[in-house]
């Protein structure tokens, strides 16, 4: 299904294909040759979502974009069933498996593995062609690649990356009920969102 959002419409390629079950929202560009398998949803939040030719979002995926922090999905990249990429480039070639977490400001170099329930923190960059191992964390500018029982050394890292400002647009002290009090009034605009017809660019 097609939304618009925030007075933007998706655009889809004629050679691409996006399942009927899955969502589309907002200012979302799909090229030639993807596919948007069912139960994916892209969300193009405040900032664009592009997804690349004969890329493959997989069921149950999540693309997000964000003010600052678009989406946007190279040429011929797999995201896997269950992904999350919010706010985040991935170059072209790349594979995020299944359930996989990219989060606003990180950068996936080209040809890079995130694999099975891998974790790019925000404002990260993984190099082209590196590997974050199944369930390992990639944290930092350079990536460093750890393991999850390394918390206190991923906690090191990530608390300098200002999380809470780029996912939430927060002060490092806001509380939770600021928090979600500002994040509920903007997801409240997708009332106003608007079901379209299936078209094509």
């Amino acid at each position: 299904m097609l939304y618009g959002h925030r007075a933007s419409e998706p655009k889809v390629d004629p050679a691409a294909w996006v399942a009927p079950s899955a969502v589309v929202v907002g200012d979302v560009r799909i090229a030639a040759g993807a596919r948007i398998l069912h139960g994916a949803v892209l969300s193009a939040e405040d900032g664009r979502v592009t997804v690349g030719e004969d890329s493959v979002v997989m069921e149950h995926a999540l693309v997000r974009g964000r003010a600052g922090h678009p989406a946007h999905i190279g040429a011929a990249v797999m995201v896997g069933p269950g992904a999350h990429v919010n706010g985040s480039t991935v170059g072209d070639e790349a594979f995020i498996a299944t359930n996989a977490s990219l989060f606003p400001g990180s950068s996936i170099g080209e040809g890079a593995e995130v694999r099975i329930n891998g974790v790019v923190q925000v404002n990260t960059v993984l190099p082209a062609g590196a590997v974050v191992p199944i369930g390992w964390v990639a944290v930092g500018d350079p990536a460093q690649i750890l393991p999850p029982e390394r918390h206190d050394d991923i906690w090191a890292i990530q608390r300098e990356l200002d999380f809470t400002g780029t996912v939430y647009g927060a002060g490092a002290g806001a509380t939770m009920r600021e928090i979600m009090r500002q994040q509920s009034a903007f997801y409240g605009a997708h009332a106003a969102d608007t079901e379209l017809a299936p078209t094509t660019e």
